[in-house]
């Protein structure tokens, strides 16, 4: 089972409410795409700082390297350690330009696929959020005995997303 986080972006102008059908889900661990095709899996995501970090690097190491008269392998070896780094770091260099760009984290949430994420994601968020009450009538009814509202104590907000336990429910 992945492991994704939940990025809700800023409000835009004139937004009141949450937009979820722009929510990203970013899915944690390695990425053969990253490793395999370092520069395109940068542009693909709109990576730019990173992009322009990662040809400096390697430019810079290639030519320092190259003054230093390495042989051959040893510069293929160490572009496939930055690609290998870059495979590993792949899902925390989204957050960093998703941080960057003012998103907000707004939990994690576990699943086999991305749709399988989204659907448990949105469906403890519908829970979570409160249900609509209907407005209170003008006047107050007169009540003769008994409770005025429900007994026992709030139901505990909604807090883990996955597989985890509800907090506070019997084990």
């Amino acid at each position: 089972m992945a492991i994704y986080t939940v990025h809700q972006p800023p409000f835009g102008s004139g937004a009141a409410a949450a937009e979820p059908y722009r929510f990203v889900f970013v899915r944690d661990g390695f990425s053969w795409w990253a490793f395999l095709f370092t520069p395109l899996w940068m542009l693909w995501h709109r990576l730019w700082l990173v992009l322009v970090l990662y040809v400096l690097l390697s430019a810079s190491l290639e030519a320092g390297l190259r003054a230093l008269g390495g042989p051959i392998f040893t510069l293929v070896l160490v572009g496939l350690l930055i690609s290998l780094l870059v495979g590993l770091e792949a899902s925390t260099l989204r957050r960093f330009k998703l941080a960057r760009r003012h998103w907000r984290n707004i939990g994690v949430v576990t699943g086999d696929g991305p749709e399988e994420a989204e659907r448990r994601f949105f469906d403890a968020w519908i829970r979570q959020t409160p249900p609509r009450r209907p407005a209170p009538p003008s006047a107050p009814a007169a009540v003769s005995g008994g409770p005025a509202g429900p007994v026992g104590p709030a139901p505990a907000p909604f807090g883990v997303i996955g597989s985890f336990p509800e907090p506070g429910a019997p084990r």
